[in-house]
């Protein structure tokens, strides 16, 4: 189809070319012209959305932002616009670090190969990462991608928010209660909420057992994120671990999303269990390349050998390259150098100090619950019911990406605002962000109360 793009006084003859019928795939923009910026916007989305499937999403579907550039905490749209990024845990000690890029840069002018060779990076990088865990998980598998629940149907399989929306709950899976002492089973007021929560898994294996099955591995994230930013209460997973073990299986501690320092006390957040607890295995990625695909299995002898019995080799052919190796050395440097443990305890106890102000303010705003920068912000409608403030949540991320701040929503009912931000996540940017958010939730609550005077006016009295 033909069409026109003015701008001022000129106009831009443009042809569209319809779409292939054999693919239903655009074909291309025909013109000589260089195209105003506007409308390459309005071509990246209508471009992105005809070769792009709808089980992909983006952030802010209906008016979404193209990202050109990134740097520390802060990403840049194509107009340089900059927006604070609290959400990005991927990006871990900053985007684009230098020291980071350098490695990889370097690295790359000298070799990039599968592990099949012997090499200095991945030894390395397994010893660095051997002194931050406890001395028990000394074998290291590296892989190049860190979801174990994505893609697979087996992975799928054992991930509740997925299968609950897909083929349901398979036989073999078991899901315990989600140790939530805000909305769970088990609240604060509980006496030992630790031990109630364990007693619920050691009640799911029996109930397992009784069936004739036998437990495998238990899993669970040191603090679950997409279950709504949640604190499991200190003493519950060595309490899971040893019905879990009493009955032949392992604990597998997921540190893909809150590893690496972010919880500020401790490099690990399952250490925030205990100093004796270790897991059987655990799991590691995102963080720890700061954007580059690596990820990495830690475990320990004994599980190891049990794998090597099997006669099944593994191998990862971009897992363990020297590129990513280097890349996963870096991000342990600068987490050294630049001390970014001790900052997320820091800004993170002034970002909670902020948000517990704002709580008391604010009755939308029903619990605040974190460590170091693993923040949440539980929205509700009724202090009585805590139902969950969906819609509410929903608005006040949109608000805040018109103002420049990039947050987003997680848990059951996507009414817990969830901070993860770069770890150079400063206390100026805390200041910012919570001052916006207070203005946001009072123009809301005037809102609300304008249309409550309104009511009974617009209601009026009964006709006679």
């Amino acid at each position: 189809m033909w069409g026109d793009w003015r701008q001022g006084s000129n106009t831009v003859p443009l042809k569209l070319f319809s779409p292939f019928p054999e693919t239903g795939r655009v074909g291309k923009v025909c013109g000589g012209w260089t195209l105003p910026s506007g409308l390459q916007a309005w071509l990246s989305t209508f471009f992105f959305a005809g070769l792009h499937s709808s089980s992909c999403r983006l952030f802010f579907p209906e008016d979404p932002i193209k990202i050109v550039r990134g740097q520390g905490q802060y990403l840049y749209d194509e107009q340089g616009a900059e927006y604070i990024d609290c959400i990005n845990n991927v990006a871990h000690v900053g985007h684009c670090h230098p020291l980071v890029v350098q490695a990889a840069h370097e690295q790359n002018q000298v070799l990039n190969t599968n592990s099949r060779y012997l090499h200095d990076n991945i030894v390395d990088f397994a010893q660095r990462l051997s002194e931050t865990l406890p001395e028990k998980l000394c074998v290291f598998y590296f892989l190049n991608s860190g979801a174990y629940h994505g893609h697979l149907s087996s992975l799928i399989d054992i991930s509740p928010y997925k299968f609950r929306h897909l083929d349901g709950q398979k036989e073999w899976v078991h899901v315990a209660p989600l140790p939530d002492t805000y909305r769970g089973l088990y609240r604060e007021d509980h006496p030992n909420p630790a031990e109630a929560y364990a007693h619920e898994v050691k009640r799911v294996v029996s109930s397992a057992q009784e069936q004739g099955r036998q437990i495998a591995a238990f899993f669970a994230e040191s603090l679950p994120s997409v279950g709504g930013q949640i604190i499991p209460p200190a003493g519950y997973f060595p309490e899971v671990a040893e019905h879990i073990r009493k009955a032949g299986g392992v604990f597998v501690a997921d540190e893909i999303q809150v590893g690496f320092g972010r919880v500020g006390k401790h490099f690990w957040a399952f250490q925030l269990q205990g100093e004796d607890f270790v897991p059987d295995i655990v799991t590691m990625g995102k963080s720890i390349g700061n954007g580059h695909p690596v990820a990495c299995v830690a475990t320990t002898q004994a599980v190891a050998r049990a794998f090597e019995a099997t006669g099944v080799e593994y191998f990862n052919t971009f897992g363990g390259s020297p590129v990513s190796c280097a890349v996963g050395l870096a991000v342990l440097d600068v987490l050294e150098k630049e001390q970014l443990q001790a900052h997320a305890t820091c800004v993170g106890s002034f970002l909670m100090e902020l948000l517990e102000q704002q709580k008391a303010k604010h009755p939308i705003i029903g619990d605040i619950r974190g460590v170091g920068l693993f923040i949440g912000v539980d929205l509700i409608k009724d202090e009585a019911t805590r139902t969950p403030a969906t819609e509410e949540a929903d608005y006040l991320i949109s608000r805040l990406k018109e103002n420049y701040i990039l947050l987003s929503t997680d848990g059951p009912g996507r009414n817990v605002l969830k901070f993860k931000p770069p770890m150079c996540f400063s206390l100026d940017n805390v200041k910012h962000v919570v001052a916006k958010l207070d203005a946001i939730l009072t123009d809301m609550e005037e809102k609300v109360r304008s249309c409550e005077t309104l009511r009974p006016q617009l209601c009026g009295s009964p006709a006679v």
